[in-house]
């Protein structure tokens, strides 16, 4: 996380609320030599206490959760994007990055193999129902043997929310004209991702 506290006040629910709508992240534990990743769709549960997730039975990160639950660590990247010091419009500046990134830290733990379809069924759902008003999905369309088979491959983890961190680095260390003047060119620039919304946040950050 940024050190610079102007980027880091932004209150919790609001954080998860951000980690929520994106639902992607990169889960990670200490390992040796190096530390283990998966990359992994997730949900946040309605008390905002834990994040149910599935791994391939052969990840790494599962294998090691076979012998105990480990400390973990979520990380939630949002939109980012290149800023050019002539977008401010005023001397002496210096290039830099904005962007939004939440980390969510706890205990992550295999779940009973009896939860997956749970699991399975809570994620699809939560994404399914933002393609409105195209119907859900559900299992049940389809074969039994084939969602079996799949099950077989996969298991269910949760992460019990210990920390919320997060940086939004918005150009709140500017002023209000300078920093929506650089919104205004980041809106158009290809450098990053997701830079309409980028930009929208710099103009709303306080």
């Amino acid at each position: 996380m940024h050190p610079n506290p102007i980027f880091r006040n932004t209150e919790t629910n609001l954080s998860l609320d951000f980690a929520k709508e994106i639902s992607f992240g990169t889960i990670c534990i200490s390992a040796e030599p190096t530390p283990l990743l998966s990359h992994i769709p997730f949900q946040l549960n309605a008390d905002r206490t834990a994040i149910d997730l599935h791994l391939v039975r052969s990840n790494p990160i599962s294998r090691a959760l076979v012998k105990s639950p480990r400390q973990a660590t979520l990380s939630i990247m949002g939109p980012h994007g290149y800023i050019s010091p002539d977008w401010y419009g005023v001397e002496d500046q210096v290039p830099t990055w904005n962007y939004v990134a939440v980390h969510i830290s706890g205990t992550l733990s295999l779940l009973d193999q009896s939860t997956l379809p749970n699991v399975i069924e809570g994620l699809s759902d939560h994404f399914e129902t933002q393609l409105a008003p195209k119907p859900v999905w559900k299992m049940d369309k389809v074969d039994p043997d084939v969602i079996n088979k799949m099950q077989r491959q996969i298991v269910p983890c949760r992460l019990d929310i210990a920390q919320v961190e997060s940086t939004w680095k918005l150009g709140q260390n500017k002023t209000d004209a300078v920093r929506h003047a650089a919104a205004d060119q980041l809106e158009k620039s290809t450098i990053g991702s997701n830079t309409p919304h980028l930009a929208a946040l710099m103009r709303s950050a306080k």
